[in-house]
């Protein structure tokens, strides 16, 4: 884990964001650059759509920890 410095309005936009929609601090930064990044990889689709691959890469990433063999969960 590492430190971003990010100026003091920016932060004061992502407290304000994460209580109004029940994340973290850390949380909502996290889930701004996220979709920073697909749009920035994805610029011809909209935010809910950008919403979707994160779900969908979410679900692969889950998927990929159930499907350890026995030996590596232990």
């Amino acid at each position: 884990m590492g430190l971003v410095k990010i100026s003091e309005p920016m932060h004061d936009n992502v407290r304000v964001a994460s209580s109004a929609l029940n994340r973290s601090i850390n949380g909502q930064a996290e889930h701004w650059l996220r979709i920073g990044m697909k749009s920035e990889l994805n610029p011809e689709l909209k935010y809910g759509e950008l919403c979707r691959l994160l779900l969908q890469d979410e679900i692969r990433a889950e998927a990929q920890v159930t499907d350890l063999p026995r030996k590596a969960r232990a």
